[in-house]
């Protein structure tokens, strides 16, 4: 033992000495043991090492994505799974010491997997176990940890009261820490705006360990760019103080779907000058998917439109038949819920499942995916849109969700936090591309399908810059090698447009070192 620890101080100061990372998984351990700690929660205890016999199911707990979780995968020299902010600052401490990056994973819904894999070596800094969540409704707020999930920030509210809510996202397994920090959107956008607009406190640790733990002590412009802006880039958030928003005892939701044959493309057209402009407190989803048509072998595509409203059903009835009458929306159609059940009913689960479903933080089931967004801000014209469902069918495999902009979302001014994209969008584009067979060829085949897809539709979306969706992390939009701020331009200005410029002088001046850093981060100003 002693000349195990004498092996890993060698190998310490050979690194201070050439800035050259150490990847031995012992001396990670060693240097964690030396930081100040806990005696009643030691730094070691949480942490894993590859010859941790746990080492793989802690990895992989919260990785959705099989993408990320393939053998030739770099793995990290160690995750820590930090309970107290004495782990993370240890952590912290022994990131330095070695030269080793931070990657920070609170629910693991990074499409990119940048949250829990890299290219350099790097270790895993998991806030799985922060994961309380205090409702005050004396306030009509919250405390929300950052590795606590949106269906466990849910069911604690709806715990306390069935007439408040938050906007947050429609999966139940995203951790609140990535989910709100890039903008997580949720179905009362069109309502209340972003979550990360209902945001009024957080804290964070800075990469010397501070502790901030108010909007006040971290300052006003830090507060802002971790709204919105990405925090991975500036810290790690321990949680959210977030203000509730009221929601009526019942609201009302329903799913029409048709294909091409049935009318879609009229519904499609129709939808799209009645889904931004209508009442804000519906919102209307519309899905295109690829089915089987009529006939044998043949391929047709299958519009959902998929709508929930704050409110009664006859209220909804009487805006629905007034502002999309085409549709045909009958009482029958409707489904009256607690906006609580409105959550399950969005996140996939049947009707009158347990609301307890949602204190499960563990994604129910694991594929490979690929996701590419888009902003579109002028209607697509029916002969457009008549080639667009045309090379849906062509490319096969890929799904697109289109989400309604307008009401509070085109109020709230583009530079009030990093998250740009407000007034002049009808609705976002999302593109899915799932798939289940393991191997290189099956994924460069989808990958290109996701690829030849988003380059179709480059005449109908917003273009310089082509804007996208931070959440919807996509590499192929840029990624940063060097670290440059002429690399990170690159992909920042499609994430948010005039607000890059702001995230790199405060970056620049709170972490001039870059300590913060992976493939789409915010450079600093050289």
């Amino acid at each position: 033992m002693e000349k195990l620890l004498v092996t890993s101080l060698l190998l310490i100061a050979i690194s201070v000495a050439t800035s050259q990372p150490v990847t031995d998984p012992v001396a990670f351990l060693r240097c964690l043991e030396r930081q100040p700690t806990d005696p009643a929660s030691p730094n070691s205890a949480v942490a894993y090492i590859p010859t941790n016999s746990s080492f793989t199911a802690v990895l992989r707990r919260r990785i959705p994505n099989l993408r990320f979780d393939k053998p030739t995968t770099p793995k990290p020299v160690a995750i820590v799974t930090a309970a107290t902010w004495t782990h993370i600052q240890a952590a912290l401490g022994c990131a330095r010491e070695l030269s080793l990056q931070v990657r920070i994973r609170s629910g693991g819904h990074d499409f990119e997997g940048l949250s829990y894999t890299s290219t350099v070596p790097f270790f895993v800094l998991d806030m799985f176990s922060f994961r309380n969540v205090d409702v005050n409704l004396t306030e009509g707020t919250a405390w929300v940890d950052s590795g606590a999930t949106t269906g466990e920030l849910y069911y604690r509210i709806a715990e306390k009261s069935n007439v408040l809510g938050f906007p947050a996202g429609l999966c139940t397994t995203l951790g609140v820490g990535g989910h709100f920090s890039g903008g997580g959107y949720g179905t009362m956008m069109r309502k209340y705006g972003l979550s990360v607009d209902n945001v009024v406190g957080s804290g964070i640790v800075d990469s010397n360990g501070n502790i901030f733990t108010d909007r006040v002590s971290m300052g006003e412009d830090r507060f802002w760019a971790i709204r919105g802006g990405g925090a991975a880039s500036f810290g790690v958030v321990l949680g959210y103080k977030i203000r509730l928003v009221p929601v009526p005892e019942k609201v009302t939701v329903f799913t029409i779907e048709k294909t091409v044959g049935e009318g879609a493309v009229d519904l499609i057209m129709k939808w799209q000058s009645f889904a931004h402009s209508t009442d804000r407190n519906l919102f209307v989803r519309l899905t295109l998917t690829l089915v089987n048509g009529t006939k044998a072998g043949e391929k047709t595509v299958l519009a959902s439109f998929i709508g929930m409203y704050l409110g009664r059903s006859d209220k909804m009835l009487n805006v629905m038949n007034r502002d999309f009458p085409e549709l045909k929306l009958k009482k029958s159609d409707c489904t009256e819920m607690r906006w609580i059940d409105s959550v399950l009913f969005w996140a996939g689960f049947p009707i009158g499942t347990p609301t307890s479903v949602l204190l499960n933080p563990t994604v129910a089931s694991k594929a490979f995916h690929k996701r590419k967004s888009d902003y579109v801000k002028r209607p697509i014209s029916r002969t457009g849109l008549g080639l667009i469902l045309k090379k849906l069918v062509e490319v096969e495999k890929v799904k697109m969700y289109m989400n309604p902009y307008g009401g509070r979302m085109g109020e709230i001014p583009s530079s009030r936090i990093p998250f740009p994209h407000r007034a002049g969008n009808l609705y976002k584009i999302e593109y899915l591309v799932s798939w289940s067979e393991a191997g290189d060829d099956v994924e460069k085949d989808h990958l290109a399908r996701a690829r030849e897809m988003y380059e179709f539709m480059s005449p109908y979306v917003s273009s310089n810059p082509r804007e996208t969706f931070l959440n919807y992390r996509d590499l192929d939009i840029g990624s940063s090698v060097s670290s440059t701020y002429e690399e990170g331009k690159i992909y920042g200005v499609k994430y948010y447009i005039d607000n890059f410029e702001r995230l790199v002088d405060i970056k620049s001046s709170i972490d001039a070192e870059n300590f913060w850093k992976n493939e789409q981060s915010i450079p600093v100003r050289r």
